[in-house]
């Protein structure tokens, strides 16, 4: 695109401080998208976008107000500073509002290979949602196809502020998926496979995702009941990740400065067993949720979460770490039109010893979870309660489809009884290996 990010950020920043502001910072982000969709061996949609958006938060004080535009006419940028002035002097005063401090700014930005210099053509695109959904369909059993699709994005974040910094990073990334189903009448099963990759030479091949995508619904067809009991439950490694996700949300530092969280009182002590590592590493190259610097500009780094089983960090921006009476770890997210929050980024648990076959080889009875569906999990008790599908578990071996049950626990136990498998594959933001889980609640028939 034609913009200037850092002309027009300094404007922002620098009119801000004219007229009254006594700290400023600025966000600038550019996004593209492309995406197609192919359904039974027709061209659905193909659809393409572009944006720019600015974000302004100003202080006056202790008191902070935020303005976003996407108009870059001079008249609107002329104007914006203004507007952020006149609405910081109504808001009321938050104690912990404030600029990241000058020490802890990015002073290096890190080469991470985010960017895929070539956007693939439409007609690519459209090849790989037709070769996608194409091999789903010719497995046999697949009766019936929701759609393939393949898209592109990329996203350029550029970042101000009134203390000196300035930083700038652009990533991309290529995704492929496709969604069929097996079977006929009311016996029809659904499942589907996805990739991403920020290079579209990491990313899986189309046929790949398609067969399997294919393969796993004829896998569900003729599920079972199965009765109501206590057993070991092994989560495959498409849902494992949610775990580490619930997790994330527990150690977020807006939940523990506001004492919502099962894990308030934990720091230091054993949240997962002895053996269990989980990393946050946002240097990772070509990794999905990769940044040089975090969105205060604060220099971000690769630390241990979990070591050797015990809780060593929040993950705290700016603002959660003042009301903690601590330092920020360089987690701060945001987006053009409100404040930072705390959030991940490639996260992901180590892994174990064990290979999937021997982590259930020992399983006399259990369930194999291969899809969560709702949202039953509270993050203030730690209660965990979620609609599941999957494959029963009979001696060591995967014996028959299950689908309409209900997986509970507490994720205090959970994590505490938990066993991570030797598979890890970093394919999303955050990543786990196959797990097992000892003694779950089975609300079958």
């Amino acid at each position: 695109m034609a913009h200037d990010p850092e002309k027009i950020l300094q404007a922002a920043i620098d009119g801000a401080m004219k007229t009254g502001a006594d700290a400023a910072d600025a966000l600038f982000v550019e996004n593209v998208s492309a995406s197609v969709s192919y359904r039974l061996g027709k061209l659905e949609d193909v659809e393409r976008s572009e944006s720019a958006d600015l974000g302004l938060r100003v202080f006056v004080g202790n008191r902070v107000a935020f303005v976003s535009s996407c108009d870059f006419s001079n008249d609107a940028l002329d104007g914006l500073p203004g507007r952020a002035l006149a609405m910081a002097r109504l808001a009321p005063e938050d104690k912990y509002a404030g600029l990241a401090p000058k020490d802890r700014l990015a002073k290096a930005i890190p080469a991470l290979d985010l960017e895929d210099k070539t956007e693939p053509a439409p007609e690519t695109l459209v090849d790989r949602a037709r070769d996608c959904e194409a091999a789903a369909l010719a497995v046999p059993g697949v009766t019936n196809s929701e759609g393939g699709g393949a898209s592109f994005s990329r996203a350029a974040v550029a970042l101000a502020t009134s203390e000196g910094f300035y930083g700038r990073y652009a990533g991309t990334s290529h995704g492929i998926g496709v969604a069929v189903l097996a079977g006929e009448g009311t016996g029809m099963e659904r499942d589907y496979d996805q990739a991403s990759a920020r290079h579209a030479s990491d990313l899986k091949s189309a046929a790949e995702i398609g067969t399997s995508a294919g393969e796993r619904a004829v896998k569900r067809l003729n599920p079972r009941k199965v009765k109501s009991q206590s057993v070991p439950v092994i989560f495959d490694t498409r849902e494992s990740a949610g775990l580490l996700g619930h997790f994330a949300g527990a150690i977020s530092g807006a939940a523990i400065a506001r004492g919502v969280s099962f894990l308030k009182d934990r720091m230091g002590q054993p949240v997962f067993g002895p053996g269990i590592t989980v990393m946050d590493d946002p240097h990772r190259l070509r990794g999905q949720r990769s940044k040089p610097f975090d969105g205060e500009g604060v220099a971000n780094q690769r630390r241990a979460l979990i070591d050797k089983g015990r809780l060593t960090t929040w993950l705290l921006d700016c603002a959660s770490a003042r009301q903690l009476g601590v330092e920020t770890t360089g987690h701060a997210a945001r987006g053009t039109g409100g404040p930072p929050h705390p959030s991940a980024t490639n996260l992901y648990m180590e892994p174990g010893a064990l290979s999937p076959e021997e982590l259930i080889a020992d399983i006399r009875q259990g369930f194999y979870v291969t899809e969560l569906m709702g949202m039953g999990v509270n993050g203030v008790t730690g209660d965990y309660s979620r609609g599941a599908a999957g494959f029963w578990i009979e001696n060591g071996q995967i014996a028959f489809a299950v689908s309409e049950v209900t997986i509970a626990g507490n994720l205090k136990d959970m994590f505490l009884n938990l066993t991570p498998a030797s598979d890890l594959v970093f394919r999303y933001g955050t990543n786990a290996p196959t797990i097992r889980i000892e003694g779950m609640t089975i609300a079958g028939a």
